[in-house]
């Protein structure tokens, strides 16, 4: 199983502005709580935590649990005080990492 990130990260903002962020992963998310047709325990397998860096500083982050969703979708807003690049990164279960790079540029 493969996951895919999107992001939405606006191309340019106005120093000051608050920017919406839309950040998106393709994923199956199992709890590790459903059997399969043989009656097996399906193992858990989920998207664990997602955080969201601008130029190397943290600006979001949040552990996830087997009870979110499928397909995790996450939306915030940050300050625009220079021109710079967000870095989000997904952490799966498995131990796969996904990441997306977006720029953006301040005036």
């Amino acid at each position: 199983m493969s996951a895919r990130p999107r992001v939405r990260v606006p191309e340019t903002a106005t120093k000051g502005e608050a920017v919406l962020i839309r950040a998106l992963i393709s994923h199956q998310m199992e709890s590790g709580q459903r059997r399969d047709n043989a009656g097996n325990l399906i193992p858990r397998r989920i998207i664990n935590t997602f955080t969201c860096a601008f130029n190397g500083h943290p600006v979001f982050s949040c552990d996830l649990a087997p009870a979110i969703s499928a397909n995790p979708y996450f939306e915030f807003s940050v300050k625009a005080t220079e021109s710079g690049t967000f870095t989000f990164t997904w952490a799966d279960d498995d131990g796969s990492v996904y990441m997306d790079e977006q720029r953006i540029e301040v005036s």
